[in-house]
């Protein structure tokens, strides 16, 4: 019955979050028309949509998503060498649940996690 879920997060500025998710994290515009205050971005088979807030506070946002991941290690290097901002308390680290993570704010501090189960 279910088959996918797309998360719709804030963002102030659809030209800064766009250029976040394109260059630092190579997701790619999807959708076939361009949409005033809104936005689609895809990677693999996680698409994630944004919506316009222009008052939104950063520091007041709880924007959250869990993403899982099967190279959790490539992708973290990936990062790096782009010189993506890893949360500070969000390093790639083993979790005591069993999952191997790490975390980013967006710009507008929209947390996304990435987790491998560990076997």
């Amino acid at each position: 019955m279910l088959t996918a879920i797309h998360p719709k997060l804030p963002m102030r500025s659809k030209e800064a979050t766009q250029e976040f998710y394109v260059n630092q994290l190579d997701f790619r515009i999807v959708g076939n028309s361009d949409f005033a205050g809104y936005l689609m971005v895809e990677k693999d088979h996680i698409q994630l949509h944004f919506f316009e807030f222009k008052d939104l506070n950063p520091k007041e946002n709880y924007g959250q998503v869990y993403i899982r991941t099967n190279d959790i290690e490539a992708f973290y290097q990936l990062l790096l060498a782009k010189k993506t901002s890893i949360h500070p308390n969000g390093h790639l680290q083993v979790k005591p649940w069993g999952q191997k993570e790490f975390s980013i704010l967006d710009p507008d501090y929209n947390l996304l996690t990435f987790g491998q189960r560990v076997l």
